[in-house]
């Protein structure tokens, strides 16, 4: 295969595979090839006589690195080993366990999770004795890592009157101070959370002590990014350190769609894919876009074009198909959500049945993961089997946190996190209080909590199980050098009285609860004794030991638990979770607006665009059937809410729709306003405004436009809404928050009648 790779691409992917050299931007539609294009250029690479240990491959999943190694092994052979490729932060803990030591870290150190880190600030804000309703863990643990990603260090933030403000008028003033502590208890206990796997390498190549950044500069000849639209302000820093040498950048190519960028709320810009064309104008940059779609007919394919060109900054492209028009999108129009969850069942019946699908074939998508309970009811009913992708994690259950707490504190015994949990579990005579005095003593007398465990005040009984629980903790860290992970964890299970424990509850749920934890130490041998290779050493060699193992889980990405292979299954899964994969037939439900898009990014033109892009990544899932469905009215929290079809079924052209009565507007984009030209090489935008008119509706002047209070709006007014005009009040029903308007809309001519809560619903009185 090694001779005719080059033969399986189309010309443009084959320009970006055998352009090595210089800046690359690879723009890479979707389904148009791009992991085979990354995958021989790699291999190109090393054919063209590079050494594989001086390429750095970055993707965003441990599936998409394996998958990447494979497909270059087919070409080079067993050299794919050797090339560094991984998830940013599986690499990028790769070489702070050779490095840490320089900015004062164990290469044993932890890798707290999100239950971790919520854990640490729960403490701090108990110590601050602050009103833990104001000062939410999980909004201070987003606005910590908020900061980090945006490069900004406790000290600047303290030192930062905006974000200050902000916090104020937040009531939470205190957060700066909250964050100032945790990033001290971390290094305390010698732990990293997701973001300083990032934050600490970049401080790492920043402060650059014993010429670091030079030797890995050195070390890695070429660079290359997958899924670049979806890279945060923290790892293009650190990506640009890495390529430039003297203000002149080496091999970097980077392959992305600014479409398909969807994890904003993580921390990931869209500026960046479109911005790096014109960062690296000055070094010659090679741009090449991959525009040929091999997954979707025509009919999904021109959709996909169409919805997506409603969006204000992108760059330029139109994906196209060659396999034929196929069946045109269908949408279902349902009067309650349990309708909807019936009517989708109906179409996956009639698709396994005419078009001889399996279950495996077909996947339903949703914006939150909420909204399964209906489609599993419904699938249940039916007897089709389904698997729901996105709920609890295999490594979040208490028994399996429990004994990894366990192994955690083996290698480092500095984690006070993993202390706290096992300390008294089983149960040893420590209680809360107790454990907390222990904290407070370690702070002040500027040590671990592990070091002052063994002066702590505690009766007889309870000090004897302390010290059999130090000596079996001690005992177990002895043998990480030399022992594989499976025999000390087997150890540790047993010493520590788990299996016991759990044996000794004989409740459905506590078998369960046992059967979970002897699947995790069979987790722990298939990592051992299995020929592949999960984590490598400084060297390139295999690691087996306890770290790597504890290592290997905390970097899991959900893409990687989700895996849908295996098993004759329809999937239900959110569209984030669906990113990267394909089906013969997706459903995309519930497309109203407040649900999809989302009634937080309703009022923001970057939210709506981001909103749009994640529905333009669902569209494209499928290959051969695309059904697109909403629902008049569905409960959400208690409550039913009525509801208008999302403005992206606006935005379906009607030449690709099956069926046109549902859709308020129809006309294509190029029949909409004309395109506007946005900054940037190559970066252009259509601005559909939303109060302009539609299907024959008055337009509303947007700018002049002012809801009025929901609360005095009664039977026989008019009233203005932005996309419906002008209507008229015909009977109002309920109480307070309840208020549901019946209103006329004369130029609605499809469905003139509606119903309103009028809590959401923007309305201006006019007489």
């Amino acid at each position: 295969m090694a001779s005719n790779y080059l033969e399986e691409l189309n010309d443009v992917q084959r320009q970006a595979v055998v352009n090595i050299d210089g800046p690359v931007l690879v723009v890479a539609g979707p389904g148009s090839g791009k992991t085979r294009v990354l995958t021989y250029r790699i291999a190109h690479i090393i054919e063209s006589g590079v050494a594989p240990w001086e390429i750095l491959a970055l993707t965003f999943t441990n599936k998409a690195a394996r998958e990447m190694k494979g497909r270059i092994a087919k070409v080079v052979g067993d050299r794919a080993e050797r090339v560094w490729a991984g998830t940013f932060h599986s690499i990028f803990a790769r070489i702070l366990r050779v490095e840490a030591d320089k900015i004062g870290y164990p290469s044993s150190f932890t890798i707290y999770d999100t239950e971790d880190t919520n854990s640490v600030i729960g403490a701090i804000i108990r110590e601050m004795n602050l009103d833990k309703n104001a000062y939410n863990t999980s909004a201070i643990r987003s606005r910590i890592s908020a900061a980090k990603s945006a490069l900004i260090t406790p000290k600047l933030y303290a030192d930062n009157e905006e974000l200050r403000q902000q916090d104020r008028q937040a009531a939470r003033p205190y957060t700066y101070e909250i964050y100032e502590k945790y990033v001290a208890r971390c290094k305390r206990s010698g732990a990293m959370d997701f973001d300083d796997l990032l934050y600490r390498l970049y401080e790492l190549f920043q402060r650059n002590p014993d010429g670091i950044l030079d030797k890995y500069r050195g070390k890695f000849r070429y660079v290359l990014v997958d899924e670049f639209q979806d890279t945060n302000q923290l790892q293009y820093a650190i990506i640009r350190k890495l390529v430039n040498f003297d203000g002149s950048p080496r091999n970097v190519c980077v392959v992305g769609d600014d479409a398909q960028s969807i994890y904003a709320f993580r921390g990931a810009t869209i500026q960046n894919i479109l911005d790096f064309e014109e960062d690296f104008k000055p070094f010659g940059i090679k741009t090449f876009k991959l525009e040929q779609n091999y997954r979707s007919t025509e009919h999904i394919v021109q959709t996909a074009n169409e919805v997506i060109m409603n969006n204000r900054r992108q760059i330029q492209k139109k994906i196209w198909s060659d396999k034929g028009e196929g069946h045109k999108v269908k949408v279902i129009k349902a009067m309650t959500d349990n309708e909807e969850g019936k009517r989708v069942t109906d179409t996956i019946l009639e698709h396994k049945n005419r078009f001889h699908l399996s279950n495996r074939d077909i996947a339903i998508l949703y914006r939150t993961n909420s909204q399964s309970r209906i489609f599993e009811e419904h699938l249940r009913r039916y007897n089709i089997g389904y698997r729901v992708f996105g709920g609890l994690s295999f490594y979040q259950r208490k028994e399996v946190k429990d004994l990894i707490a366990y192994l955690r504190l083996v290698v480092n015994q500095r984690d006070e996190e993993a202390l706290r949990r096992v300390l008294n579990y089983p149960k040893r005579g420590v209680g809360d209080s107790t454990i907390e005095k222990l904290s407070a003593q370690a702070g002040s007398a500027g040590k671990t909590m592990w070091e002052c465990l063994a002066a702590l005040d505690a009766g007889a009984k309870a000090k004897k199980a302390i010290a059999d629980f130090v000596q079996m903790i001690h005992s177990a860290a002895l043998r990480v050098p030399t022992d594989n992970a499976y025999e000390i964890a087997v150890s540790v299970a047993r010493g520590s009285g788990l299996i016991d424990l759990l044996k000794s509850d004989t409740t459905i749920e506590g078998m369960g609860r046992l059967e979970n934890l002897n699947a995790l130490l069979d987790g722990i041998k298939s990592f051992v004794e299995e020929d592949t290779i999960s984590v490598l050493d400084a060297e390139g060699n295999s690691d087996r030991s306890l770290t790597a193992y504890l290592q290997n889980i905390a970097l899991l990405t959900d893409q990687d638990e989700n895996s849908a292979e295996g098993g004759d299954f329809v999937t239900l899964m959110s569209v984030h979770a669906a990113k990267g994969l394909e089906f013969k037939s997706v459903f995309v439900v519930g497309l109203e607006e407040k649900l999809f898009p989302s009634f937080m990014a309703s009022d923001s033109p970057e939210g709506l665009d981001e909103e749009r892009r994640l529905f333009y990544v669902a569209v494209t899932r499928a290959e051969q059937l695309l059904t697109l469905s909403y629902a008049n009215s569905r409960y959400r929290f208690g409550q039913m809410r009525f509801n208008e079809p999302s403005r992206f079924l606006e935005e379906v052209p009607r030449q690709h729709a099956e069926s046109t009565a549902h859709f308020r507007g129809s006309q294509s984009t190029a029949e909409r306003n004309a395109p506007e030209q946005a900054s940037g090489a190559k970066i252009t935008g259509n601005f559909v405004r939303r109060g302009t008119a539609v299907s024959g509706m008055p337009a509303v002047d947007a700018a002049n436009f002012k809801a009025s209070p929901s609360d005095s709006i009664q039977k026989g007014m008019r009233v203005l809404h932005l996309k419906f005009g002008e209507g008229e009040v015909l009977e109002v029903e309920g109480n307070k928050d309840n208020r549901i308007a019946t209103i006329f809309f004369k130029a609605a001519e499809d469905d003139p009648k509606k119903r309103i809560m009028l809590k959401f619903a923007k309305l201006q009185i006019v007489s």
